[in-house]
C-alpha cells in the first residue's frame, strides 16, 4: 500500500506505477539473485566490498585507487544535430550520475565546491542517488540537497536501481522535477524541444519509453534521460534524437585503458561509457561521480558532463 508520503507522486504517476515498484522494493530487498536485467545483483553481496578492498590492498592498489575515486573531472562534449531548432544552438545540459552520496563523500565534496562555478543551461541527473540498495537514505539526501543548493537553473532527474521511490518527495522539494515515463518541454524564444524520463529500467523494470514519447510531436528534437543504456533499442525506436545514461559506471575498475572489467549491463561494450550510437540516435553514458559498494576508482576517473547541443550544418 502507499503512504501519505508518495500522495503526491500517486496524483501524478497513478497507484499502480507506484505499488508495482514498492511490491519489487519490499519482495526484492537486499536480494542476490531474480530480480532486473542482471541475474546476480553484485551490489546486494555483503562481502563485496570486503573481498574488492582486500584484493585491491593486495596488488598495492588500494590507496590509489581511493584517491582517484574523489578526483570528479569535468568533461566537455559538442554533440551536432540536424534536428535541432536553431534557438537551442550551444544549448548546454550539465550531466550528473550515480552520485552514490553517501558511499562517494569525498567525491560529493569535490562537487558541490564546483558545480556553483560551471555555466549551463538546465542540469539533468540519471539516477543512483545512494550508495546501497536498500536501507536508510537520509545522508545521501542531505548532501544532495546541499549539492542542488548550487545548481543554477532547471534540474531533472530520473530514479536509477539504487533508488527507492520513498526519496522521490524530498527530491523533489530540492526543485528536482523527477520524471517517470514522462515528458516535459523546454522553450527557447519560439522554439521548443522535449525531455523525457523514464522510471529504471535495470532493476525495478518499471520503464515504459512509448509512454514517455507519446506528447512529443513527430519530427521534434527529442532527450530522453534513463538510468542505464539498456533500453537504447527502444528508444531508437521511438526516435529520441538523444539518450543520457549512466548506471554503467564505466566498469569503475578497469584494466589500463579503461577496459572495465564488468559493466553490470547487458549491452554491448562501446555503449558503455561515453558518446556512441545506435541508428539515428547519439547517447552518452556517464561513469558517474561517485562509486558502487567501495569508493575507489582504477583507469576510470569519476565525471561530471557538460553536454553543448549545436546545428549539424
Amino acid at each position: 500500500m502507499t503512504t501519505l508520503a508518495l500522495q503526491s507522486v500517486v496524483d501524478r504517476i497513478g497507484a499502480e506505477h507506484v505499488e508495482r515498484r514498492l511490491k519489487v522494493e519490499t519482495e526484492h530487498e537486499a536480494q542476490l539473485f531474480g530480480q532486473g536485467l542482471i541475474i546476480f545483483n553484485l551490489e546486494n553481496w555483503y562481502s563485496a566490498p570486503w573481498i574488492i578492498g582486500s584484493a585491491l590492498k593486495l596488488m598495492g592498489l588500494y590507496n590509489r585507487a581511493r584517491r582517484n575515486a574523489d578526483q570528479v573531472a569535468i568533461r566537455t562534449n559538442l554533440l551536432e544535430f540536424e534536428s535541432l531548432p536553431p534557438a537551442f544552438a550551444d544549448f548546454t545540459i550539465l550531466h550528473l550520475s550515480d552520485l552514490h552520496a553517501d558511499i562517494s563523500e569525498g567525491a560529493m565534496r569535490h562537487l558541490i565546491g564546483i558545480v556553483g562555478d560551471l555555466k549551463y543551461d538546465i542540469c539533468v541527473l540519471t539516477g543512483d542517488y545512494r550508495g546501497k540498495t536498500y536501507g536508510p537514505f537520509d545522508p545521501s539526501l542531505k548532501s544532495i540537497h546541499e549539492l542542488t543548493a548550487r545548481i543554477k537553473g532547471p534540474i531533472y532527474g530520473v530514479l536509477g536501481n539504487h533508488d527507492s521511490i520513498y526519496m522521490v518527495p524530498a527530491l523533489e522539494e530540492m526543485g528536482i522535477r523527477m520524471l517517470f515515463n514522462e515528458c516535459e518541454t523546454i522553450s527557447r524564444k519560439d522554439s521548443q524541444i522535449y525531455l523525457a524520463g523514464i522510471d529504471d529500467a535495470h532493476f525495478y523494470r518499471t520503464d515504459d519509453v512509448e509512454k514517455a514519447a507519446r506528447r512529443i510531436p513527430s519530427g521534434a528534437f527529442s532527450i530522453l534521460l534513463s538510468h542505464t543504456p539498456e533500453v537504447y533499442s527502444e528508444a531508437a525506436k521511438a526516435g529520441f534524437d538523444l539518450m543520457l545514461s549512466g548506471h554503467t559506471h564505466g566498469g569503475q575498475l578497469c584494466l589500463p585503458g579503461g577496459i572495465p572489467i564488468k559493466l553490470e549491463a547487458r549491452l554491448p561494450r562501446s555503449m558503455g561509457a561515453g558518446t556512441w550510437h545506435h541508428g539515428r540516435m547519439v547517447g552518452y553514458t556517464s561513469v558517474g561521480a561517485g562509486t558502487s559498494l567501495l569508493p575507489v576508482r582504477l583507469n576510470c576517473p569519476p565525471e561530471i558532463t557538460l553536454h553543448t547541443l549545436r546545428q549539424r550544418m
